[in-house]
């Protein structure tokens, strides 16, 4: 499993020139899952998404978690993350799952965040989607397991 996180002052996903997810302040997470993803890597990547201190605190020091600053999450699936390009000019895209099992995946993941208290907002699985943001910091890091 792989995330890309994101700390955002807002952001939006539209599918077909509609909204369909939108948070303020918070986490804009893209979100691979490759075909060996457990449920553990989906609970472990979750508790360390709202648990890794990435927001300043009243010093300006990245002290504060997701959980501290009552922040929202907005969740992007996105197998492209899973993208090999060591050869040719073309991506490999062999280790993304397929999107059955990906959907399952990304879902339980969605609903581990949500069960921990959080507004988990998401874009729609496998659709060409639109997403904007405003870039905190810039604060960008990648998880995975």
């Amino acid at each position: 499993m792989r995330v890309v996180l994101q700390r955002t002052k807002e952001s939006s996903v539209r599918v077909n020139g509609e909204t369909v997810g939108q948070i303020d302040a918070g986490l804009t997470l893209l979100v691979g899952i490759t075909h060996e993803d457990t449920i553990e890597d989906v609970e472990y990547v979750a508790d360390k998404v709202v648990n890794l201190r990435i927001f300043e605190d009243e010093d300006g020091k990245m002290n504060q978690s997701l959980k501290d600053v009552n922040g929202q999450i907005l969740s992007i699936s996105q197998f492209t993350l899973y993208g090999d390009c060591k050869k040719g000019r073309r991506p490999n895209f062999m280790n993304a799952a397929k999107p059955e099992f990906a959907k399952e995946r990304y879902d339980q993941f969605n609903d581990v965040l949500r069960t921990k208290g959080f507004d988990v907002q998401t874009g729609v699985f496998g659709a060409m989607m639109d997403v904007s943001l405003v870039n905190d910091g810039p604060v960008t890091l990648i998880i995975e397991r």
